[in-house]
């Protein structure tokens, strides 16, 4: 992205660099990393990151509208309808593809929002693991930044602290989800516990009384006063996992994030959206006549994590298959053509997403901007299985030099 950067980091780049950047990372979190790390970050120039920034608060902005929040609540399940949901969520991530806009500059497209949490914590330790190999090339030494609206790595940490533990102790806060080692987010939940000292649990270690939650540690029963949610929901049907609750119920607890807005805000939002960042989508079950060329559409589940269902070529008889009780669930949206902006040293081009991050901290009015995670593809689609066999591919870093400040 950044021409002169990205000449100095390719022409640098060998195979032992990368190994050492992936084993320092797992050494300093402990763990193997179940998923692709990408061989390189993005260098994001100025202008673009502007035009994400500007992009995607705007577009907070728009789904934080107590009307249009009000309209979204048909997508809360009945059963899964949380008590006590805050005015507006504590983490929201804006997903945009990195494309060639009309004036020829690169930009971004919205390919999907989501009210849930990201990976906040690994984005830390990932970029200093990074920045550790920068400093052994010439004209990269850095400092580098991966921080939006004023923060830097001290100021990010005391935001993302201040708005999980509200005021509790870390050993009274949990970050929940199903067989925490066994996710593939497991790098997130531990260096969540590296920067707060909040420690991950499964639903079985938990023990109710009354409407009150608590856990053993070290020997000792500790009230759970707020959960870090982390459960998927479509993983929970799926594997019939029974919780220790219901989540109609009242408990006394606090949420970060409150799990109703998985459902409010989400691909769900979408066809509500106006703004030039947002392609058309539209509910399939809104859909009076399809377009005659599918072709320029992408068929997505509105609630499936990690493109998990969608069709990018999708046929007629792809939207003939999905039944008539069915067909609110899946929005036709317009496709979006990825650029290859990033060279390898090779000369091929990579496609990117960069996710923008918010978090809202319990006194906060609005979400805040704070930092990105990139995700880099050389197939048709983002997810493992349309990039497997390809290198300078997964997951990675948005950086750039400290000395030009934040957007």
């Amino acid at each position: 992205m950044n021409p002169e950067l990205r000449r100095l980091y390719n022409a640098a780049f060998s195979q032992a660099l990368y190994r050492r950047y992936v084993d320092r990372l797992e050494t300093w979190l402990d763990v193997k990393i179940p998923f692709r790390i990408a061989e390189s970050p993005l260098f994001l120039p100025k202008a673009l990151r502007a035009k994400l920034a500007t992009s995607a608060r705007e577009i907070v902005a728009q789904i934080s509208r107590p009307e249009l929040i009000e309209k979204m609540k048909a997508a809360i399940p009945p059963a899964l309808d949380v008590p006590r949901r805050d005015s507006l969520a504590s983490c929201i991530q804006v997903d945009f593809a990195i494309v060639r806009g009309e004036d020829g500059e690169l930009t971004g497209k919205v390919v999907e929002l989501q009210g849930f949490p990201s990976l906040y914590a690994l984005m830390v330790v990932q970029s200093e693991a990074m920045a550790e190999e920068l400093k052994t090339i010439p004209g990269l030494e850095g400092p580098w930044s991966i921080f939006y609206s004023g923060h830097d790595r001290r100021s990010f940490v005391a935001k993302f602290k201040e708005a999980l533990l509200d005021g509790h102790e870390p050993e009274e806060v949990v970050l929940l989800d199903l067989d925490p080692p066994a996710q593939k987010t497991y790098a997130d939940f531990v260096a969540t516990r590296q920067l707060t000292g909040v420690e991950s649990i499964g639903p079985e270690e938990i023990v109710r009384e009354g409407l009150r939650l608590f856990r053993k540690k070290g020997g000792r029963k500790v009230q759970i006063k707020r959960i870090f949610n982390r459960v998927v929901f479509d993983e929970l049907s799926n594997k019939g996992v029974e919780l220790p609750f219901d989540y109609r119920e009242d408990l006394d607890v606090s949420w970060f994030p409150h799990p109703n807005w998985y459902w409010l805000w989400s691909k769900y939002t979408l066809p509500h959206v106006d703004h030039h960042a947002v392609p058309k989508a539209t509910y399939v079950s809104d859909l009076r006549k399809p377009p005659e060329d599918l072709s320029r559409y992408v068929l997505k589940p509105l609630f499936s994590f990690a493109g998990s269902g969608v069709k990018i070529d999708p046929t007629q008889a792809d939207l003939d298959a999905i039944p008539e009780n069915e067909r609110a669930g899946w929005i036709l949206q317009e496709k979006i053509v990825y650029e290859p902006a990033l060279p390898m040293p090779s000369g091929e081009g990579v496609k990117a997403e960069v996710r923008m991050m918010f978090i809202r901290g319990p006194r906060d009015e609005n979400p805040e901007l704070v930092l990105n995670l990139v995700r880099m593809s050389r197939g048709k689609m983002l997810g493992v299985d349309q990039n497997k066999n390809f290198d300078w591919v997964g997951g990675s870093i948005g950086i750039w030099p400290e000395a030009e400040g934040s957007v």
